[in-house]
């Protein structure tokens, strides 16, 4: 064959190269970048659904609260559960101190105390941007939300448990949850009956109305039965754990970072056999005499593999609604499940979720 038959055939076999090219090009082009198909990334930060992930990439990938997009500029009221005080006190300063155009303001109810339930209600009042749950949302809040045009979705970000605490002095070390619903049902009034000294049993608990821990404890524990007759009431943890060392056949349970490391309560072990008790607290045991030089410390193994009965999820509640609040909402969550975030939140003593 001739030169001048050859040129023709290499013209059209480049012209095929460059359209096989060209198409390659475009496909590869639409799937990791083009219009129409963003770049996997952070995207618009939202997180889908109840399960905590952002829509185009894993929260996991931001290291720290000033590398968290979308934070909304704005103060912006939230309110909610007392098991989140540490986390309000150690965490949401240093949210602030990242972005300082993200106000928060805790506010307290208007009427009673402080809790889950109350904060889910001041948001459905619009009284709140988001709020603070140490439980889920309940059928009838959700309901209402509806009735009200918009939706409720829980963000769960951490891990945490429910402690049993006694008067520092009492020769018990550990019972089994049958053993604590008999006690908080009215059922066992004295300590010997759960192998302990002769001694009147004096349960304590805050108001079933007042937040997600009794509510938890009731469910979990009492298997929906109401507290007994012999219950005493408190209105907060604070008191209780005083109570609870002035009083030497006492008992109390709250949220693990409230109590297990203070001076005037002793944690014990709970399981649902005798030969199963689970410690919360690291071993071995702090006695009084040593504290406050050292404390008690949460044992997050026996929550993280699930052998401690008692233990539950934290959620940011969000209002639906399109509203900048929202936004407050959404950004509160994406800040504490990133690096910095879950890492505070161990050293505040609850679990963390990722």
């Amino acid at each position: 064959m001739t030169q001048k038959n050859e040129l023709p055939l290499l013209i059209a076999a480049l012209a095929v190269t460059t359209g096989i090219v060209g198409v390659g090009g475009w496909w590869l082009f639409n799937q990791f970048g083009g219009s129409g198909n963003p770049v996997p990334g952070l995207g618009s930060g939202q997180l889908s659904g109840n399960d905590s992930t952002l829509t185009t990439t894993s929260i996991d990938s931001i290291a720290t609260f000033a590398d968290v997009p979308d934070v909304p500029s704005g103060r912006f009221s939230y309110g909610g559960s007392t098991t989140w005080a540490p986390i309000r006190g150690d965490i949401d300063p240093l949210m602030t101190q990242a972005h300082p155009d993200f106000g928060l303001r805790y506010i307290n109810p208007p009427i009673g105390a402080p809790g889950s339930a109350p904060g889910i209600q001041m948001l459905l009042d619009n009284q709140l941007s988001f709020t603070q749950s140490s439980r889920s949302l309940e059928a009838d809040e959700i309901a209402a939300a509806q009735q009200k045009g918009f939706s409720l979705r829980e963000i769960p970000v951490a891990l945490e448990a429910v402690a049993i605490v006694v008067n520092p002095d009492l020769a018990v070390e550990g019972i089994t949850t049958d053993q604590l619903k008999g006690i908080y049902a009215g059922q066992l009034t004295n300590w010997n009956q759960v192998g302990g000294p002769n001694l009147a049993i004096t349960p304590y608990s805050r108001s079933a109305a007042d937040g997600g821990t009794v509510e938890f404890f009731v469910s979990s524990v009492l298997e929906g039965t109401a507290l007994g007759t012999n219950v005493q009431y408190v209105p907060t943890t604070t008191e209780a754990l005083r109570a609870v060392d002035n009083t030497p056949g006492s008992i109390y349970y709250a949220s693990a970072p409230e109590v297990v490391d203070q001076c005037s309560a002793k944690p014990i072990a709970i399981g649902v056999q005798p030969d199963q008790l689970v410690p919360l607290h690291q071993l071995p045991l702090v006695p009084q005499s040593q504290c406050p030089n050292s404390r008690n410390q949460i044992n997050p193994e026996v929550i993280l593999d699930g052998s401690y009965p008692f233990t539950r999820r934290l959620f940011v509640i969000v209002k639906e609604d399109g509203q900048p609040d929202q936004a407050a909402g959404q950004a509160y969550a994406n800040l504490i499940l990133t690096q910095q975030g879950q890492q505070l939140l161990e050293q505040s003593g609850f679990v963390r979720i990722r």
